[in-house]
């Protein structure tokens, strides 16, 4: 299992070597730390655990290349190393988060806990590594602004099951690209998305940006009245998908009779548009 981890400050090599034994449950024996500039002949290259250290400019330090052989049973995650690195070493470590973002990190605290954290660098030949932004403040970085990052929720992984079920049936018809069948599919995979996220509590972010949450109740917009041509199955199975994320939805949200949502969301379009009955309710409280 390979680990691509940066960290602020760089980690003396025994006390990472001493780390790592804990965190792969091995000999300090079996863990070799090594500068990526060493010796190679100098290396373990036996060893159940190897990490090679890289220096790095800008407001990370080093790189730590870490690889557990297969003979390794029950690796940490990445998310568990970088936090026993992180809490054992007094650095804040840097490991990439599975949003298909360049950009997208999650940051590990000396004080054990997670952040979302924007990382950028530079196309220099030796890049410069620049923390642009964390989600909550690291007394590590004081110089870095807190912000929330709100590409990333739209890119986060969430689950959709039901909209996955209508487009493999979707498929078995082949519709050409772009045909309204597809434009469908896409705007109940959006509704599903906005439904699935908030039922799990905003699982993986916290929250939800304002433009993200009108985007996908606008997706519901084109859900209305619409029905995939010439099946009529098809039809039927986009009414039964609606049914159930429509109540899911109702059950999540509250009465919102002044349409305050909407005119937040919407500003004078919201009095302009005849708007479905979704723009009348909240969550409460507001995802943002």
């Amino acid at each position: 299992m390979m680990y691509n981890l940066l960290v602020t400050d760089p980690a003396e090599p025994s006390r990472l070597a001493a780390v790592l034994a804990s965190a792969f449950n091995v000999g300090l024996q079996d863990v070799d730390v090594a500068d990526s500039l060493g010796d190679p002949d100098q290396r373990n290259w036996e060893a159940s655990v190897s990490c090679e250290y890289s220096t790095l400019r800008g407001i990370l330090t080093q790189s730590l290349e870490i690889y557990a052989q297969k003979s390794v049973t029950d690796p940490p995650s990445e998310s568990a190393l970088s936090q026993q690195i992180a809490v054992a070493t007094g650095t804040v470590v840097l490991f990439p988060a599975e949003e298909d973002l360049p950009s997208a990190y999650w940051a590990a605290t000396p004080d054990g806990r997670f952040t979302r954290a924007r990382l950028y660098e530079s196309d220099d030949e030796t890049p410069v590594y620049v923390i642009d932004a964390v989600e909550s403040p690291v007394q590590r970085l004081p110089n870095v602004r807190v912000v929330r990052i709100p590409e990333v929720v739209r890119e986060l992984k969430i689950a959709t099951p039901i909209s996955d079920s209508f487009d493999e049936r979707l498929r078995a018809q082949s519709p050409p690209p772009g045909s309204t069948e597809w434009q469908i599919s896409d705007r109940l995979g959006a509704w599903e998305k906005l439904v699935s996220h908030m039922e799990s509590g905003w699982a993986g972010s916290g929250w939800c940006p304002p433009d993200l949450y009108r985007e996908r109740l606008e997706a519901r917009d084109g859900l209305e009245g619409v029905a995939p041509q010439p099946s009529e199955a098809m039809a039927t199975e986009l009414r039964n998908a609606l049914r159930r994320l429509d109540s899911t939805y109702g059950r999540l949200t509250m009465e919102d009779q002044h349409a305050e949502l909407a005119g937040f969301l919407l500003g004078a379009q919201a009095r302009q548009r005849q708007l479905g009955w979704w723009w009348y309710r909240r969550p409460d409280p507001l995802p943002w």
